[in-house]
């Protein structure tokens, strides 16, 4: 039942963030004088998907309301939300619908192939839980990020890290690094809400970091992402990369991140090998912190 509640309660949240988000003239309407709200109003969400205020608003307060798919179909075309978002709502609404079989939280673990395939690839690779605990790295991944055994094992988590007060300054586009990574924990929140460890990781990042708290009550929620950034490696110089997340099962679950190089930087690249497979050892810098 408690399950039940916190799902009704994560749907109407997410529900509402997605309503603040979307315009009347988004969907071709007038906005009216005196509006008092971002985006839609209840009313107006209901009256387009065919269901009454009441309904929508009982969705919205996570009241004992256990939406058919046909009225979440109908809510998800008013709000244009698009097919990540469309199988995150249907997760939540399964979950508000009837108690699930007692989940066993089963570690993560990487696939023998995802190892072998880390082993052999020249570039910069590591596999993250769905919570983004680091579960294996190869020395490029190493010699570019700092090596995580520098770390307590516990404290190998990307958004942990991303959202240190000494790290987060100092990173170019941080902020939409810290969103695509909150919406993968936000996906695992989702499919899986007693989890301890992705109760753990938000627990203390919502205490810890008021930036943190700000982003993820947008409700955003990834299963593949795509960023690029730069790094300064002490020995090799700048390094741009864009990366790049593969789901090694289906979403949430274990995920490889892959670095490429942009065009121009593939020397360096190859130099960061050299230096990785030397054995060179890292400037005295915490793991996972190269800008």
């Amino acid at each position: 039942m408690a399950d039940e509640r916190a799902a009704a309660r994560e749907l109407g949240m997410f529900l509402r963030s997605r309503r603040a988000r979307t315009t009347p003239q988004d969907l071709g309407l007038e906005p009216g004088p005196r509006r008092k709200v971002e985006g839609l109003r209840r009313e107006e969400v209901a009256a387009l998907a065919g269901l009454s205020t009441d309904y929508y608003q009982r969705l919205e307060q996570g009241r004992n309301v256990r939406p058919s798919d046909a009225a979440l179909s109908s809510i998800a075309d008013v709000l244009d939300l698009d097919e990540v978002e469309r199988r995150h709502l249907t997760r939540l609404a399964q979950l508000t619908r009837g108690p699930r079989p007692p989940a066993g939280h089963a570690a993560d673990r990487v696939p023998r192939n995802a190892r072998l395939l880390l082993a052999a690839i020249d570039l910069p690779a590591f596999v993250a839980t769905r919570h983004l605990d680091l579960l294996a790295w190869n020395d490029l991944a190493a010699a570019l990020l700092g090596d995580p055994r520098e770390l307590p094992p516990d404290r190998r988590n990307v958004l942990l890290t991303l959202f240190d007060e000494d790290f987060q300054p100092q990173c170019p586009y941080w902020e939409a690094t810290a969103l695509d990574y909150i919406g993968i924990l936000r996906a695992a929140v989702s499919a899986d809400p007693e989890h301890p460890r992705g109760i753990a990781v938000v627990d203390e990042l919502s205490v810890s970091s008021p930036d943190f708290r700000r982003l993820w009550a947008r409700h955003d929620v990834r299963e593949g992402v795509h960023g690029a950034k730069t790094f300064q490696h002490p020995r090799v110089g700048d390094i741009a990369v864009e990366w790049d997340a593969y789901p090694l099962q289906p979403p949430p679950g274990p995920l490889m991140i892959v670095y490429t190089p942009k065009a121009g930087h593939e020397e360096r690249l190859r130099r960061l090998k050299a230096v990785a497979d030397a054995g060179e050892p890292h400037e005295e810098e915490p793991p996972l912190r190269r800008r």
